[in-house]
């Protein structure tokens, strides 16, 4: 008896004439694409935008399945209607990654609070109402700590505020000076009140939303490492100094941070960050599993932590302080990934035909 060929969706964002147009090639994940024709397998574009969203559902139920790279907030809006979509089309039996269920346990800054008491865990807290964030926030720079408020579900830094007390006044309060910069490139620290820096942070609270606030990790400027993970095996590492919440330079007059470097990637191998791996694989990955729930064969097919430097934990042994886990939207990523991906996700399609037949 013949079996059909499996097949899977690359789901990515564009308008309808991206859609119409789609190729396996004239995307940035070809390489994607022809690592799935090399194992057989039928690997089909699937562009995903707002007005399309029922023609996306009707295209993902007559496959296997689906790897899903969309952003939190596309082209001004949220992923509500795609992930209405994606539970529909999983509940039909279709494999999707990442479930929607899982991004909201896994791809949301409130994964900072949750897992706050795990080796990567810093001093960190939820802020539901705009008058916890005066209350506890404002405490907080008044005994001199510099905090980054973060919007429960965003990417590329927006919704992300680095804020500390301007020195000088005589007393903390809600008229008092702090320093505050958004997160996004080009934004100048700038001065205000506190009070007017709450008013600022009033709209990440409209329609139930909430914020993270986090303390400021002094090491920022030794670079970020992010691990990318394809389900709970490290499979490439990117380096980068990322300062867009960092102090303006000395004698720089413009206020703005000094520039990132570019991402450097590297394969799983990478000598420097071996106990890093080690240490998310066999001790931070099934930890986290049990503290949210979620089982290994539903963990993202491709997913990655971030890591600031944060203060040493011991005689030569390095600490890392989780700043973000990104699962929505992965990309770009180490050549290194593409291979175990494919084989995990090929894996996780078999199983489930199987399981359906």
């Amino acid at each position: 008896m013949t079996t059909c060929p499996l097949q899977i969706a690359i789901v990515y964002p564009g308008d309808s004439e991206v859609r119409r147009l789609a190729t396996r090639e004239n995307n940035r994940f070809a390489a994607v694409f022809a690592a799935f024709a090399a194992r057989g397998v039928t690997a089909l574009p699937a562009v995903y935008n707002l007005a399309q969203a029922i023609e996306l559902r009707d295209q993902l139920l007559a496959l296997d399945g689906a790897l899903v790279w969309v952003n939190p907030i596309d082209a001004g809006h949220s992923r509500t209607a795609l992930d209405a979509v994606l539970r529909e089309v999983a509940a039909a039996g279709v494999f999707v990654s990442t479930h929607p269920d899982v991004i909201m346990k896994l791809g949301t800054k409130d994964v900072l609070v949750d897992t706050r008491t795990m080796g990567w865990g810093s001093d960190v807290h939820r802020l539901d109402t705009l008058e916890k964030l005066r209350t506890a926030v404002g405490e907080r720079l008044g005994a001199g700590s510099i905090r980054v408020l973060k919007q429960w579900r965003g990417h590329s830094g927006i919704g992300v505020w680095r804020v500390q007390y301007a020195a000088g006044d005589a007393a903390f309060g809600g008229a008092s000076r702090v320093l505050a910069r958004h997160a996004p490139r080009g934004n100048a620290e700038v001065t205000m009140t506190f009070d007017e820096f709450v008013a600022l942070m009033a709209p990440y609270f409209d329609d139930g939303g909430h914020m993270i606030d986090q303390a400021w990790q002094p090491r920022l400027t030794e670079g970020m490492v992010r691990c990318y993970l394809v389900q709970d095996r490290v499979a490439g590492f990117g380096l980068q100094a990322v300062n867009a919440l960092h102090p303006p330079l000395a004698g720089d007059g413009s206020g703005e941070a000094p520039p990132p470097s570019q991402r450097h990637y590297h394969p799983p191998d990478l000598a420097q960050l071996q106990g890093l791996k080690r240490r998310l694989e066999t001790e931070w990955v099934p930890e986290l599993e049990q503290t949210l729930g979620i089982r290994r064969e539903a963990l993202p097919m491709l997913w990655d932590c971030d890591f600031l430097h944060g203060e040493p934990a011991g005689e030569g042994e390095e600490r890392y302080v989780l700043c973000e886990i990104n699962v929505s939207s992965v990309a770009p990523f180490p050549d290194s990934a593409i291979e175990p991906l494919v084989n995990a996700a090929v894996t996780s399609l078999e199983s489930r035909r199987w399981r359906l037949s």
